[in-house]
């Protein structure tokens, strides 16, 4: 019974931990449930060799040097929050281990973020000069072969016109070539945009001025919604890593609370142990799929 005030306080911060995280992600758990299975579903005829070598052309693969201490700072920092709840050695450099191969997993989403914020802005140009190139040819495959020459797009979307453009003129219809590129790339802004020149294409281009204006208009603020978006995931980032890493401290608060020497007594207790392993694993748990919603769903409207 001398323990029981000590394992009710363990076990508070267990529950705090979750609940908190459980009552401030409403939004979070739409964006976790939303993204699963779908997010990168939309790129997925591209393999995530072809994503990470467009990652090092845009130059914002991480470098070995980078990779030698971001694997530094979680082993470091995994290590010493784990020798902080058990002072224990092996399980500092059991937890340690685990940190560092969560790395490449981290990589990956992360190189999945710049190739969607990649794709999404080459649709962004892809959408935009296709119609400025409509309203001096009057032809949708013209227009796209515009595109196509100007120079301003990039591959995968690059090679895709260009098969858009082939399909054209071996089909003789749009509709095909429309149907490819709307499966690649299911955008809101892409389907409605070809919707528009679908039927356009099959009632004539008369007083098309305004529909295509305003067509550009949502463009436009489909854009500047997505870009406010990726700054509000960016603050969010940094107060859900901030605030995880403090949570991982809080048992620092328990010990100067119950005293060292209490603590260290207190953790001899195999369902205490239990508890504080429950701690750590939940609140990473929470911190890698924070990781995982910020990274992906990029540039979904």
């Amino acid at each position: 019974m001398g323990y029981v005030l000590e394992i009710l306080i363990v076990g508070f911060l267990l529950l705090f931990m979750t609940v908190y995280r459980m009552n401030t992600g409403g939004s979070f758990y739409k964006f976790i449930s939303k993204t699963i299975g779908d997010a990168y579903n939309k790129y997925a005829p591209y393999s995530f060799k072809m994503v990470r070598e467009k990652t090092k052309e845009l130059g914002q693969e991480y470098t070995p040097r980078q990779y030698f201490i971001q694997a530094v700072i979680f082993a470091g920092g995994a290590g010493i929050i784990s020798y902080l709840y058990f002072y224990n050695l092996v399980i500092a450099i059991f937890y340690a281990v685990i940190a560092v191969l969560f790395i490449p997993y981290l990589a990956y989403l992360r190189c999945n973020k710049v190739y969607s914020e990649f794709i999404f802005e080459q649709i962004q140009v892809y959408t935009t000069n296709v119609i400025m190139e409509f309203n001096t040819t009057q032809s949708f495959v013209k227009a796209l072969e515009g595109v196509r020459d100007s120079g301003v797009l990039e591959d995968p979307v690059l090679s895709d016109v260009s098969e858009m453009i082939q399909m054209s003129y071996s089909n003789g219809t749009i509709e095909e070539s429309i149907q490819f590129m709307n499966q690649k790339y299911p955008f809101y802004v892409v389907k409605n945009m070809h919707q528009l020149f679908l039927q356009i294409t099959k009632e004539g281009s008369k007083d098309s001025g305004e529909a295509l204006e305003g067509m550009s208009q949502d463009i436009d603020m489909l854009v500047e919604s997505v870009y406010r978006d990726r700054l509000d995931r960016q603050q969010f980032h940094k107060q859900f890593i901030t605030f995880g890493i403090c949570l991982y401290f809080l048992v620092a608060l328990i010990q100067y609370l119950l005293g060292v020497e209490s603590y260290i007594d207190l953790i001899d207790l195999w369902y205490v142990n239990l508890l504080l392993h429950a701690v750590i694993i939940i609140n990473s748990y929470f911190l890698i799929n924070g990781e995982k919603y910020y990274n992906e769903d990029v540039g979904a409207e």
